[in-house]
């Protein structure tokens, strides 16, 4: 008996180590920031956005006329939002009152595919974060975002046909595989690293990027 309750509490003690350890090491590196310095050449506004659950970066649409996101915008539109993430989890758990341990675990620990999330606004939200850019990073930052999309043979993106949350949002194939060193604010996180714009060294969470911007 009192081998079974040392085993027993030896794999509920494992079990336990490695969800706080991410936790903690998520913390601690969401806290550095990389890309500090301030540059006077940023004379452009995009902005930083969280739905509780995914990071948003949002474009205003006049600064895609020349890069090939311009195809997913219209008129009708100021600003276009992208977010990237696991197909199963964006699909299922658009708010966290609908994340489930399953839809959770698929996501963190099995390769799975990934989706651009693209939101179109008439006008701008008061809980956006204005992130100022250059000419040259809003440049790779439209470049990252456009890499993310997965194409097809004629090099259209792949739309997913009725499987949006409203009439002003849609889901697209991306590229690259979701897990829990790859996570949906990861890579917000890394695409504005890349672009040299003010990051965490690392995060998992959306505020730990949001806090940089406040």
């Amino acid at each position: 008996m009192k081998k079974w309750l040392k085993r027993t509490v030896r794999r509920i003690l494992y079990v336990l180590v490695v969800p706080v350890t991410y936790t903690l090491v998520g913390l601690l590196l969401s806290v550095i920031t990389v890309n500090r310095g301030p540059n006077p050449n940023r004379t452009k506004l995009v902005y930083l956005a969280s739905n509780g659950v995914h990071l948003d970066i949002i474009i205003p649409t006049n600064h895609l006329d020349s890069t090939s996101l311009s195809d997913l915008t219209s008129d009708k539109v100021d600003f276009i939002s992208f977010g990237w993430g696991d197909e199963n989890f964006y699909i299922n758990t658009p708010t966290w009152g609908d994340l489930t341990a399953k839809n959770a675990c698929k996501a963190l620990f099995l390769r799975s595919t990934s989706l651009m999330h693209v939101t179109r606004h008439r006008t701008s939200r008061s809980h956006w974060k204005k992130v100022a850019v250059s000419d040259t990073e809003l440049h790779l930052l439209l470049s990252k975002i456009q890499a993310a999309f997965q194409t097809d043979k004629s090099d259209n993106k792949i739309r997913l046909v009725g499987k949006g949350y409203g009439q002003n949002d849609d889901f697209y194939k991306a590229n690259m595989s979701y897990s829990c060193l790859n996570t949906c604010n990861t890579w917000v996180n890394t695409t504005f690293k890349q672009c040299g714009l003010k990051a965490c060294l690392w995060t998992p969470f959306d505020f730990g990027l949001l806090n940089k911007y406040q």
